[in-house]
């Protein structure tokens, strides 16, 4: 791709890639999409996301130093999402404005993530909801939309925080020591059957059977990272289940 003219003014630098392709039906961007860089360092991982090679690429990389790098247009589609779904689309691509926030990941350390990072990221979320319209319960982390294969931006990314600042569809997580049932791997019936409609309500990609599988397990996994991050081990309990059902009530009239 020859230069192009960034679309936020937050912008510091454009490095064009050389994956992308025009959006499905001439879609607009209806959901924006956090992820890690999750390489040993961010450099690597912006020479990565721009080569041909690599066959992947996002719209913007978030550096650790608060500095933002535009690769892709946000007219055109990116390729950062891969096998994935959101409230049945699976070309998440298509659907998508994609920010890769500078962090190792899980395989290198996972360190938390800077002040001063965070303050950019939510800066340029709000850039983009304001101008493309997205509504803050279309903020997702990669995943949301791939459980089944993606971790990131984890469970320390502060969407908390976002939320405060207007960013993302959150509730404070219900306390890990309320009471009340939980539901787990060997479980069967209609309580996981309600599980699963709740978290396909809610958007997620997963099969309604009425038994924790695997699958399952992945979706209760990647849902804690996002909304309840305080203890991540794939189980239903209470906590988890009624902040899934808060959020669920909290979300806006349409």
């Amino acid at each position: 791709m020859t230069a192009f003219e960034a679309d936020s003014r937050l912008v510091d630098l454009v490095r064009p890639a050389a994956n992308h392709d025009e959006r499905r039906d001439r879609q607009e961007p209806d959901i924006l999409l956090l992820h890690y860089t999750g390489m040993a360092s961010t450099q690597m991982a912006c020479e990565r996301l721009i080569s041909a090679e690599s066959q992947v690429s996002c719209h913007y990389v978030v550096l650790e130093d608060g500095r933002i790098l535009q690769l892709v247009p946000e007219r055109l589609r990116a390729w950062h999402a891969g096998l994935s779904s959101w409230d049945g689309e699976t070309d998440v691509n298509s659907r998508s404005i994609g920010i890769e926030i500078g962090n190792p990941g899980h395989d290198h350390g996972y360190p938390d993530f800077p002040d001063v990072q965070i303050e950019a990221v939510i800066a340029l979320c709000r850039d983009i909801c304001e101008r493309w319209s997205i509504r803050p319960e279309m903020v997702l982390a990669h995943s949301d939309v791939a459980p089944k294969r993606k971790d990131d931006p984890g469970e320390k990314f502060p969407w908390g925080r976002l939320a405060r600042a207007g960013v993302g569809h959150w509730v404070a997580p219900t306390d890990l020591n309320a009471k009340g049932a939980g539901i787990g791997p060997g479980d069967e019936g209609e309580p996981v059957e309600h599980l699963q409609a709740m978290f396909s309500m809610y958007g997620y990609g997963i099969e309604i059977t009425g038994s924790y599988d695997a699958g399952t397990a992945k979706v209760v996994t990647a849902f804690q990272r996002h909304f309840r991050p305080a203890k991540v081990d794939g189980l239903a309990d209470f906590s988890t289940i009624e902040t899934l059902r808060r959020l669920l009530a909290a979300l806006p009239k349409r």
